[in-house]
């Protein structure tokens, strides 16, 4: 059985399609950031003893969170690159700030901190960048958990600018901001002390769990508590503090070479973002003009065929058809754009493939050996650890 539609609703029909190509028309502007924020600096003189010392994480670069619709401009070896990038730049905008005692970027969360950083790039295209980060402490307290986004226009990749500062650094303002403004309005002095104290044990429990154990417990929140406290002048606390001084002095080298990769990696890397800043808004206004060409031109062959099924002579007849072949030509046109659109997503595909993450092996000297690290700056760091822990172990079994 065949269904036909009325001259009047197909009139009707043809009305609400051009509405919507009129809609579409209208909703293609992107809303885009025009006012800087600066860091906030702490009012107070705060002492150095309550000054919290910040892990930053490497970020996640959030490949299993790409949504739908940008897998294809999506390019993972650049997010993997980013994962290293953005964390650096938090660290560096944090210890700027001058609200925080000693801020590094680590390499994993095997050395405990008074603060850690966690965070999952969701978005960066040039143009917009979404990144959602989570900040706990030492005692397993999650502060919170907030997602931040920018978009940028192109007057940020002006060299005056680039020079200045990076196009997203209002981004790591407004988490250095929440950071602080989290720290006054719900953390106490007494709590600031406990925090410290908490790292300090965490990072002895994993030297030695059958000595330091028993002064921390666990809350039904699962939030760790004090119980007890070692004496200060306790010779395994001591080696312990020592041994965590040469742990921290092995990451302020490894700050050294993430600041070597960020400074090796920000030319091809902001090169990258402003081309792909023009693709992705290309890309959006191709996408834009496809749908708009394809709404038209199926209105127009609606029109068409309005035309024809009413033609009372030759000449109204063949406007029809006419009518039909020139909405046939705009939905082609469509489908040209759309094939101009994945040119763009090929090209963002092919832009910075060569952004590698390769590390020199190590070599550091100890008192009665000297020993090289190699592979990752990750797996460099995991064997250091278990140097430390020998460390560890021959001296305190000299005591």
């Amino acid at each position: 059985m065949s269904v036909q539609l009325k001259t009047g609703q197909l009139k009707n029909f043809v009305g609400v399609i051009l509405l919507a190509c009129f809609a579409t028309a209208c909703a293609t502007h992107t809303v885009k950031s025009t006012t800087y924020t600066a860091i906030i600096q702490d009012s107070q003189s705060v002492p150095e003893d309550l000054l919290l010392d910040v892990g930053v994480a490497v970020f996640d670069p959030g490949i299993d969170e790409i949504k739908r619709g940008e897998e294809e401009t999506t390019n993972h070896e650049i997010r993997i690159a980013e994962s290293r990038y953005a964390p650096y730049l938090l660290a560096e905008t944090l210890q700027r700030s001058g609200n925080w005692g000693i801020v590094r970027l680590m390499p994993n969360n095997e050395s405990p901190m008074d603060v850690y950083i966690n965070g999952t790039i969701l978005q960066s295209n040039g143009e917009a960048m979404i990144m959602r980060i989570t900040v706990t402490d030492s005692t397993g307290r999650e502060w919170y958990t907030k997602e931040y986004d920018e978009v940028i226009s192109q007057f940020s990749y002006e060299p005056s600018e680039r020079q200045q500062s990076d196009p997203f650094q209002v981004i790591y303002n407004n988490i250095a901001n929440d950071l602080l403004a989290f720290r006054q309005q719900n953390i106490s002095d007494r709590e600031i002390v406990e925090i410290r104290t908490v790292a300090e044990l965490l990072f002895a429990q994993r030297f030695s769990a059958e000595v330091f154990d028993a002064y921390i417990t666990e809350d039904r929140r699962g939030h760790l508590e004090i119980v007890s406290l070692p004496a200060d002048t306790d010779p395994v606390l001591e080696r312990v503090r020592d041994i965590r001084e040469r742990d921290f002095m092995y990451i302020d080298t490894v700050q050294d070479y993430y600041a070597t990769y960020v400074r090796q990696m920000r030319l091809p890397y902001d090169s990258w973002r402003e081309q792909s800043y023009h693709e992705t808004v290309e890309l959006r206004e191709l996408r834009d003009s496809a749908r708009r060409r394809f709404i038209a031109g199926t209105a127009v062959v609606l029109g068409g065929l309005v035309t024809a099924a009413n033609a009372g002579n030759y000449t109204t007849q063949t406007g029809g058809i006419i009518g039909v072949g020139a909405g046939a030509y705009l939905i082609k046109s469509g489908f040209d754009k759309q094939a101009e659109a994945k040119i763009h997503m090929e090209a963002l595909e092919e832009l910075g493939q060569s952004l590698e993450n390769e590390v020199a092996p190590r070599v550091i000297d100890l008192a009665d050996r000297t020993i090289t690290l190699t592979g990752t700056v990750e797996e460099q760091y995991a064997q250091w650890r278990e140097i430390l822990a020998d460390i560890y172990a021959a001296e305190v079994g000299e005591l």
